[in-house]
């Protein structure tokens, strides 16, 4: 799980169930169009189009607000190309033993809707997903991740919106409740297992404005994007070391888009903290090729109450106070930062439990489990979250 996948390896599950003509789809719709070596596989992290490819003009874009409608909102646009269901979490054992997990559910369009509506084979795949899935065993200094593909027919994989359902083969987020708020995760990849059931204590947190979340001064370079900000979780988590009964907190994500980022984008680093004070903030900075942070960039900020603040770039401070060199390929990831927000007085200290939470899929990037102290609203806190660092092997553009 710690090499990276070359084409062959990643596509091998995918070879009974469409032959030459779903791996020539892959290649085109799922890796991207850009010139690569071969044996470099490239697909998606977050589910963005990269600024060096064209849009797809049948696809919808998020171009203005939209009313969220639920149960439906929480199941798949397949009018938009793009799409991803993201879940991370941190639990601990009843003696406090620390582990982290991600389970991420990436839905990429092969062709528009009414091209798919007209087709008159159910079986014909119209969607491809992929996952990704991922343990962190802070105690053991052990971080594990895979990744999965399949097509979005003959039951392989899919999503629903209600009843609420993502699944890739046996990995699945299953709604428990017709709200979409209570779900039971599962994903077991080796040794490394999961299943846990996802309870959220706070109302939906839609980003950006009402929901639609720019990622570059271009109209429609944007997605529509909400969060269950804290769900308590329990369940059991299996690792090398054995199995164990957890209790936490874990994060939600939705997301859906058409549109690239900016041309000039690097990576980005995206930020989901809980703090102990009943507070989350969404923070995301991306980062450009000549260094400078695009002003797209912001947050928000959740209060106590569920009501939430939007944040713009000028109002978050964010230094760099350690960085960790991966061995595998020389990438020097931040991790370690202070958080600064004077405006709502925020100044936190956020750490990794552990530095090398690298996940080598099929495009290499840093996700991780961090742990927070500081001070909020001018009292301390602590708190859990997670990071994620992409582009910092080399740029995101041209590898989706």
């Amino acid at each position: 799980m710690k090499r990276s996948l070359s084409i062959r390896r990643l596509l091998r599950p995918l070879m009974v169930v469409g032959g030459v003509i779903i791996l020539g789809l892959l290649a085109w719709f799922v890796f991207g169009q850009a010139q690569q070596q071969p044996g470099e596989a490239r697909a998606t992290v977050s589910g963005l189009p990269s600024g060096a490819s064209e849009y797809n003009t049948e696809f919808a874009r998020a171009l203005q607000p939209r009313a969220f409608v639920f149960p439906a909102d929480h199941g798949p646009h397949p009018d938009f190309q793009t799409e991803w269901w993201y879940y991370t979490g941190n639990v601990t054992d009843a003696t406090g033993r620390h582990f982290g997990y991600q389970l991420t559910f990436f839905r990429r369009a092969l062709l528009p809707l009414q091209e798919v509506q007209a087709r008159e084979s159910a079986l014909a795949p119209s969607q491809i997903y992929f996952a990704h899935f991922a343990v962190t065993d802070s105690a053991a200094d052990k971080h594990a991740s895979a990744e999965r593909f399949s097509r979005g027919a003959g039951g392989l994989a899919g999503a629903n919106a209600d009843p609420y359902k993502v699944y890739l083969e046996n990995w699945s987020a299953v709604g428990l409740n017709q709200t979409g708020d209570a779900i039971r995760l599962s994903a077991q990849n080796g040794a490394y297992s999961i299943t846990l059931t996802l309870k959220s204590i706070k109302p939906i947190a839609r980003h950006g404005n009402q929901g639609l979340s720019a990622k570059s001064d271009t109209p429609g370079n944007a997605s529509y994007y909400y969060s269950f900000t804290r769900l308590q979780t329990e369940g059991s988590i299996q690792t090398e070391s054995g199995a164990f009964d957890v209790t936490g907190q874990s994060w939600m994500d939705h997301e859906w888009s058409t549109s690239a980022l900016g041309p000039n984008a690097q990576g980005w680093d995206w930020y989901a903290l809980q703090l102990s004070d009943q507070r989350e903030l969404m923070l995301y900075r991306f980062r450009n090729t000549d260094g400078t942070i695009d002003p797209v960039s912001g947050g928000t900020l959740i209060q106590p109450d569920g009501s939430t603040r939007v944040l713009r770039q000028d109002q978050i401070v964010i230094d760099v106070l350690d960085q960790w060199r991966s061995p595998d390929n020389g990438a020097v990831y931040p991790v370690k930062w202070r958080v600064r927000i004077p405006d709502y007085s925020v100044d936190l200290q956020v750490e990794a439990r552990i530095k090398d939470q690298q996940m080598n899929v099929s495009i290499t990037y840093w996700e991780g489990a961090v742990k927070i102290t500081g001070q909020s609203d001018n009292a301390p806190v602590t708190g859990v979250g997670y990071v994620e660092l992409t582009g910092y092997l080399d740029s995101i553009n041209g590898k989706f």
